[in-house]
């Protein structure tokens, strides 16, 4: 037995070094490796092109968002028109049916007054009536009394007339 041969902390120390100098001249040689030089174009194409498309995306969603929010603009537009032609129409209507409320108290008023105008011809009337009549039962009461009196004093004539 020979025994064991160990390395020292120098022959790790330059397997170390050695290592790093053959992945560096790995990696020089391949960045200066046409193939991979072409990879990482490639790599670098297909990049370009997903964020063109990603852009492109953007683009058509954000159009597509303003197409929409034209559309609802539109429509609340066409809403708020339609509600302001409503409310126009509806006071309208109010209008004319305040009117026609109006004309027809009007009417109504007007009907009473010519109605209580009647009515009280109609009291004066028969007041001036019952006055009549009261005046003429005041005078038949006199005519009587005078019949009376002349009576007594034999005025009459035959039949009971005075005359």
């Amino acid at each position: 037995m020979d025994g064991f041969k160990g390395t020292t902390f120098s022959d790790r120390l330059k397997a170390s070094n050695e290592a790093r100098r053959r992945a560096l001249e790995k990696f020089k040689a391949q960045a200066e490796d046409p193939a991979v030089a072409e990879r990482r174009a490639e790599r670098e194409a297909i990049n370009a092109a997903r964020e063109a498309r990603e852009a492109e995306r953007k683009a058509a969603r954000q159009a597509e968002e303003a197409r929409l929010a034209a559309e609802k603009a539109a429509r609340e537009a066409e809403q708020a028109r339609l509600a302001a032609e409503k409310a126009a129409r509806e006071a309208a209507e109010r209008a004319a049916r305040e009117a026609a409320e109006k004309a027809e108290r009007e009417a109504r008023e007007a009907a009473e007054k010519v109605e209580r105008e009647a009515r009280e011809e109609e009291k004066r009337i028969a007041r001036e009536l019952r006055e009549a009549e009261q005046q003429a039962e005041r005078d038949a009461r006199y005519a009587e009394r005078k019949a009376r009196k002349a009576m007594g004093k034999g005025k009459l004539r035959r039949g009971g007339s005075p005359y």
